[in-house]
């Protein structure tokens, strides 16, 4: 037997090693039939691939944790990482360089194989071949030479279309060493406003039926550019149509500049009462009295506007008007910080409006605040925000319009800024210390005070690398850098730094124009363009000029004839919201319209811890109880600042103005308005007239006059009942709730 075995032990290792030949022979065959004609790079051909494909989506690998133990860096933001999620964890399992065809990444791509997300990648396609060339070679992390990319641009970044009409858009990406490449394929798009314009996977546009205008965000691995589509009226405006129209400063010339290009006619001036009411509740948060108001519309004087603007804005009610507008954005809960630090707080903001502090100074206040907070409202902010992440997002959203919560976790979705540029900027408040009992919710009554340590640090939560203060773009005095705050102040507040002005004046003009000329208001970025990026470049560069003087913002915006548009639509404009061709409409704020009805009633309001007849907009914290500012959208005291408020009006709110027991006995008090007019031995169409004017801030017209009279008349003994019901009906009509 074993004479006989040797043998074929012989004959069976000749075989065997035949075909271990073959079997290394066919490899580099396999191989070199696949070779691309060029060397593929991981960074610059796969990574744009999985990223156009959504691989690395938020929704799909791209998720915090990813997606059946495949973790993929959001959009790419992380070579380093996503290469080594494909190439070598899990063993290498996912890319098969011996049959890169074969490979797990490939074949779940293309669905070959079952995958939860479904066919992403269509095969024989351009991606299925970079990806398996790329996987042939090796799966090489970097090629010889590889350069980076630089930036990605637009071949048209301006369309103005007709309705229904298509376009595409290019997309060519610049590389380090001179290069470039088309990469519409490969870019992703998406449309602010996709009733204006859709924009599909391609590239490829379509305008809708109707005018209008928004930007198309077109982004290429962490590179944003933007494309802004316009689809303005067929009908053309009569000839000179906006050469013809009064312009009382810059901001008329722009704004009639913009829709004179889409063809939209504004609608008529505002009457004087409808000014009246509006610059009052605008300007210091409450209505004219019937006096003021007859003595205003009664005037013939050609300046009485202005005069009007320069007397308000010397009341005392505008401290109170505008500290309440900042105290959304700044003020914090009093039982997680302490009721005297709020307090303390919300004096220290009344007092910069008193004395109209130069808003550059406001600012630089409340960054490099310390102190006890006994003692400095400002340092509160520091009581409040304990951490230099959770400061810089509030920081830079206030005073820059930045939202860069999102790069705390990864690089910016929709912007450039990335992990790093988020805790170099947090690394400015690393060296804020505190000293004192600090907080014990819910009393957190102790004083603490804020302090600049000399140490305190930042570091980069994936590298670990200790990160020194940096500004989000250009650079801080060096000579301040033991203290960062100062330096951080320096560089914000500086005439260079334009998004500092922007946001200010942005916010400004959304709360006297009705809607920002970037909205959100505090959301300043490049894919979220103004509606009107000159005009918000020119009211920049004028409150720089003016010295950051909030007052002569106020004065030049309401002084506009943009401003003084009556809000009734025409046939042009009834559609547009973004370029003021008419007043936008709003829903009176919830503490202007308390203290309205307070007014008009002639009673007075009690507000827990505030002096007998406090007005609203002086109460210094939201824990003060108030059914009626909660129905009206005054924020929760439990959210973090800065609060948005919802506008829009409810049915709950009109529930309440028709059934509130408030505002009836208010009505019905015996020492109300519809009391004292009852009693007054005059004729019915003055106690119609001064309700009007109380109310309204207007004359009513002869049919309203005689209306109301001829029902007052005829009342008998009941006159003061159909007076209170009188009023009660104005408080709950439209032309009361909303400022036109």
């Amino acid at each position: 037997m074993s004479g006989c075995l040797a043998p074929r032990l012989s004959i069976l290792f000749v075989v065997f090693a035949s075909m271990m030949l073959t079997l290394t022979f066919v490899v580099p065959v396999r191989a070199a039939s696949l070779a691309p004609s060029h060397p593929v790079s991981f960074e610059l051909d796969v990574q744009p691939i999985l990223t156009a494909h959504g691989c690395n989506s938020g929704a799909c690998h791209g998720k915090q944790r990813g997606q059946n133990g495949f973790q993929l860096s959001l959009l790419g933001f992380d070579s380093d990482f996503d290469f080594s999620a494909l190439a070598q964890q899990s063993r290498g399992r996912r890319v098969t360089i011996t049959a890169p065809s074969s490979s797990l990444l490939v074949q779940k791509a293309t669905a070959q194989m079952p995958h939860g997300g479904g066919r992403r990648i269509e095969p024989d396609s351009n991606a299925y071949h970079t990806l398996v060339d790329w996987i042939a070679q090796g799966v090489p992390r970097r090629i010889a030479d590889e350069p980076s990319l630089d930036r990605v641009v637009l071949a048209e970044s301006e369309f103005s279309l007709a309705p229904n009409q298509q376009a595409e858009l290019s997309v060519i990406a610049h590389y380090s060493d001179g290069s470039s490449r088309d990469v519409t394929e490969l870019a992703t798009y998406l449309a602010n406003d996709a009733a204006v314009v859709q924009a599909d996977a391609s590239g490829h546009l379509t305008a809708g039926p109707l005018p209008g205008e928004t930007a198309v965000m077109v982004r290429y691995m962490n590179h944003i550019s933007v494309a802004n589509v316009n689809i303005p009226r067929t009908d053309p405006l009569p000839d000179g149509f906006y050469e013809e129209r009064p312009r009382a400063n810059f901001i008329d010339d722009l704004v009639f500049q913009k829709l004179d290009a889409l063809e939209i006619q504004i609608s008529p001036p505002a009457s004087d009462a409808v000014f009246l009411r509006r610059v009052y509740t605008d300007v210091i948060g409450r209505l004219p009295t019937s006096e003021r108001a007859k003595r205003f519309l009664e005037s013939n004087a050609a300046d009485k506007r202005a005069e009007l603007v320069d007397e308000i804005l010397n009341q005392p009610e505008y401290a109170d008007h505008w500290a309440n507008l900042w105290a959304d954005l700044l003020r914090p809960n009093p039982y997680r910080v302490g009721i005297k630090a709020v307090l303390n707080y919300d004096n220290w903001i009344r007092q910069q409006f008193r004395d109209n502090v130069p808003y550059d100074q406001f600012a630089s206040g409340l960054i490099t605040a310390q102190g006890s907070t006994w003692r400095n409202g400002a340092v509160t902010l520091y009581r409040d925000r304990r951490s230099p992440d959770e400061i810089a997002t509030l920081i830079s959203q206030l005073f820059l319009g930045i939202r860069l919560e999102c790069a705390k976790c990864h690089h910016h979705p929709f912007e450039k800024w990335s992990q790093r540029d988020f805790y170099s900027f947090a690394a400015f408040f690393a060296k804020v210390d505190r000293k004192g009992v600090g907080l014990s919710p819910p009393i957190s009554g102790g004083e603490e005070i804020v302090f600049n340590s000399e140490r305190g640090e930042v570091k980069h939560p994936v590298t670990g690398q200790v990160l020194d203060p940096r500004p989000l773009f250009g650079s801080v005095d060096e000579s301040i850098e033991n203290n960062p705050r100062q330096a951080l102040s320096q560089w914000m507040t500086s005439t260079e730094n334009e998004y500092f002005a922007k946001v200010h004046v942005n916010r400004i003009w959304a709360l006297l124009m009705g809607r920002g000329l970037v909205d959100p208001v505090d959301d300043l970025r490049s894919t979220n363009p103004p509606s009107n990026p000159a005009l918000l470049d020119a009211l920049a560069q004028h409150f720089q000029d003016s010295g950051y003087d909030q007052k002569e913002l106020i004065r030049l915006i309401v002084l506009s004839n943009a401003y003084a548009t009556g809000s009734q639509p025409n046939a042009t404009n009834k559609t547009d919201r973004l370029n003021y061709s008419r007043h936008y409409r709003q829903r009176l704020r919830a503490e202007i319209l308390v203290d309205a009805v307070t007014a008009v009633t002639e009673t007075s309001e009690t507000f827990t811890a505030l002096p007998p007849e406090s007005r609203a907009n002086q109460i210094w914290t939201h824990r003060v109880d108030s059914m009626f500012l909660d129905t009206f959208g005054r924020p929760n005291e439990n959210q973090d600042p800065p609060c948005e408020r919802i506008s829009d009006s409810s049915v709950t709110q009109t529930l309440h103005l028709m059934n509130s027991r408030d505002i009836d006995r208010r009505i019905r008090s015996d020492s109300s308005r519809a009391a004292r007019l009852s009693a007054a031995e005059i004729p019915a169409t003055e106690i119609v007239d001064e309700l009007y004017l109380a109310t309204f801030s207007r004359q009513p017209s002869i049919e309203e006059r005689r209306y109301a009279a001829s029902l007052i008349e005829k009342s008998g003994d009941d006159r003061r009942n159909v007076i209170e019901d009188i009023m009660w009906a104005m408080l709950n009509s439209p032309e009361f709730i909303l400022q036109n």
